[in-house]
């Protein structure tokens, strides 16, 4: 027999219960009972929550709140390319990233190779859970005004939201700014392309061989291919 124990995640036992009472009158007062667990996980010794008891469990909660309040926040100062922030509730940011080249990956039966491509500007939109991604004809100077099109990529819904298919998306309570919006990037650039949803093409012309005739070649991504979406960088705000 072999001891795979070492392998195991770390096991947490319970040693406290507690409930609520409230008061059934106008004035809802509340008690709350504490219970010590045997080692079966049963609940014995009824008693009123002692004060260090309130303490324990206030301190719990206050790191639970902590993580929540390092999400988002940056890791020095905030970057330059950060053009919104959320912190509330589930969080977002939005940022952009101007015209660059990257790799990019896709499935076999597109018959595109797997290479270096340059891509437009692009405008990114992300939650803990979700992300949205529109192309720009330029990145100098952006306002609420400035017009978004239709990402020129697969795997995206007519709204900009990316179909993340089989990628598991691991974005952390506590995570700080810088790696959220790195997180995201590498998740989106090293994902593979598969298809398009909706069968409606996001570029003008032919997508498949749009990315046939630029990946490897080293040329600008051709800006007049994009096509509009009707948003504006002021309707992703609301």
């Amino acid at each position: 027999m072999k001891d795979i124990t070492q392998k195991f995640g770390t096991l947490y036992n319970p040693v406290k219960a507690f409930v609520v009472y409230q008061k059934n009158s106008a004035e809802k007062s509340i008690y709350v009972e504490a219970y010590d667990m045997d080692k079966n996980g049963c609940p014995i010794n009824a008693h009123p929550l002692s004060l260090k008891e309130s303490t324990q469990l206030a301190s719990a909660l206050d790191k639970s709140d902590e993580l929540t309040r390092k999400f988002l926040k940056p890791s020095g100062l905030l970057p330059k390319n950060v053009l919104h922030l959320n912190p509330e509730h589930n969080g977002s940011a939005i940022w952009y990233t101007p015209a660059q080249k990257v790799s990019l990956f896709f499935v076999e039966s597109l018959a595109i190779p797997n290479a270096e491509a340059f891509v437009p500007p692009l405008l990114w939109k992300a939650s803990k859970n979700t992300l949205y991604i529109y192309a720009m004809v330029a990145d100098k100077i952006i306002n609420e005004q400035t017009a978004l099109y239709h990402a020129p990529f697969f795997n995206l819904y007519n709204d900009g939201r990316v179909c993340m298919g089989t990628v598991k998306v691991d974005i952390k309570a506590d995570c700080h700014l810088q790696d959220f919006m790195q997180s995201w990037e590498q998740y989106f650039f090293k994902s593979y392309f598969s298809h398009l949803i909706g069968n409606t093409s996001p570029v003008k012309g032919n997508i498949i061989q749009l990315w046939q005739k630029l990946v490897g070649s080293g040329k600008p991504f051709p800006i007049k291919s994009l096509i509009k979406n009707g948003l504006t960088l002021k309707k992703l705000l609301s």
